[in-house]
């Protein structure tokens, strides 16, 4: 994958969760605006699994709740992306297969050392994201609950339920079951799974209605088959396999709770975050479910659940999709920063 815009942090060799060690380590980010002489006018967007930096700027804007004029937002890469440090382009030795394992626990303490120890950040006004991204942004108020002043976490959660593991597992699967497959990389691309997993997925990230009334049309194609295979081909030209099953390692793991703060006690976890939250699940959403959301705000001091509903499923939220979602969330971010002017 090549981006042009943005900026690297090096990290140096990072010390994971895991044990493991991601030597000569890099957070690729973009940032917007400036830092006001606080330090805290500052918007966290990491991003989602298919997602990068250009892909959240779909989130912000001139005029809108995020806006450049008066935030400084910062877009951060996450590990495997392609852009990031990911197995498509690691150090030796742990490239492919051979990438160790690394947690949304691990991208969160590595985002800290760029916003604090490299861009000067002294507060977080807000993070905020879709998908991966929002379960970031529970890490994000769950480890420093007294840095983070807000979160809005959209079509995600705090914790992967059981239901949304064996939905990675489907498609991991679809991945894997390729003949191509060596697991090593010495192989050619897996295309054909690469296209099966495409398949599979598209079949979650929106709602059995939308495909029983034919929403599909109003993103311009004429049937289901022709979704699918732009699917497909989204998944050939952009993305590589060890990439994305990289990611869907630190799905399927994400714990707020899983760490040396809150050894196992999620409940802990969430009664943590002190920060204002407004967490927004899509009610077509299938892997994450309205309901996981709720038992989460039971235990948040400082949240709302506020669903939204549409037949487009978990892909409500990306960019250009749905305008009354756009909408709808940005009035959710100025609720959330309306008790501070960050100029």
């Amino acid at each position: 994958m090549s981006l042009t815009g943005h900026s690297s942090f090096d990290l140096g060799d990072v010390r994971l969760l895991s044990g493991e060690t991601l030597p000569n380590a890099q957070l690729a980010y973009k940032t917007y605006g400036r830092l006001n002489a606080a330090g805290d006018n500052v918007v966290v967007l990491p991003t989602f699994f298919t997602g990068t930096h250009r892909r959240n700027e779909g989130f912000f804007g001139p005029g809108r709740a995020i806006d450049p004029e008066h935030h400084f937002v910062v877009s951060i890469n996450m590990f495997g992306n392609g852009l990031s440090t990911s197995p498509s382009h690691a150090a030796p030795g742990q490239q492919g297969a051979w990438f160790p394992e690394v947690t949304l626990y691990d991208n969160v303490q590595c985002q800290y050392r760029l916003l604090f120890d490299h861009l000067g950040v002294q507060r977080i006004a807000l993070v905020a994201g879709w998908s991966m991204a929002g379960c970031q942004a529970y890490h994000w108020a769950a480890l420093y609950p007294d840095l983070v002043d807000a979160i809005i976490p959209f079509c995600a959660s705090a914790r992967t339920s059981p239901h949304n593991f064996v939905f990675l597992e489907g498609v991991k699967a679809a991945l894997l079951a390729d003949r191509c497959w060596d697991g090593d990389g010495g192989m050619p691309p897996p295309i054909r799974g690469l296209k099966a997993f495409a398949r599979v997925y598209a079949g979650w990230a929106y709602s059995q209605t939308f495909f029983r009334d034919g929403h599909y049309r109003k993103l311009g194609y004429e049937s289901i088959e022709d979704l699918l295979v732009d699917w497909e081909n989204d998944h050939v030209e952009h993305w590589n396999a060890h990439d994305l099953l990289a990611k869907i390692w630190s799905w399927q793991r994400n714990d707020i709770s899983a760490n040396p703060l809150y050894g196992g006690d999620f409940r802990s976890a969430l009664r943590a975050i002190s920060a204002r939250a407004i967490v927004i699940p899509c009610t077509q959403d299938l892997y994450f479910p309205p309901e996981d959301n709720r038992l989460e705000v039971e235990e948040m001091p400082n949240a709302e659940l506020r669903p939204y509903d549409s037949p487009f499923g978990h892909c409500v939220a990306n960019p250009g999709n749905d305008a009354e979602f756009e909408e709808f969330l940005d009035a959710a971010i100025h609720d959330v920063l309306q008790p501070n002017d960050y100029t």
